[in-house]
């Protein structure tokens, strides 16, 4: 079966099935996602080097709370 086989079959489908099956797709993308980020993020992966850093850079004090950030950016657009 290809795309457009599963295409047209979904397209026949009754809306609460249409529903139900973009439900599961949504979740099987987001437990992809957790999968990916769960390596990304494993010892010696790519994330875990910027994760050193944002905390060198917390530990050094260039940070500041997100609700600083979030008023000053709401204060540039009025």
């Amino acid at each position: 079966m290809n795309v457009e086989a599963i295409k047209e079959a979904i397209a026949g489908l009754p809306e609460d099935d249409k529903l139900s099956l973009a439900s599961w797709l949504n979740q099987q993308t987001m437990d992809e996602w957790d999968r990916q980020m769960a390596r990304d993020f494993s010892p010696g992966r790519r994330g875990m080097s910027f994760l050193e850093q944002v905390e060198q850079e917390i530990a050094a004090g260039k940070t500041r709370p997100m609700e600083e950030g979030f008023a000053e950016r709401q204060h540039r657009l009025k």
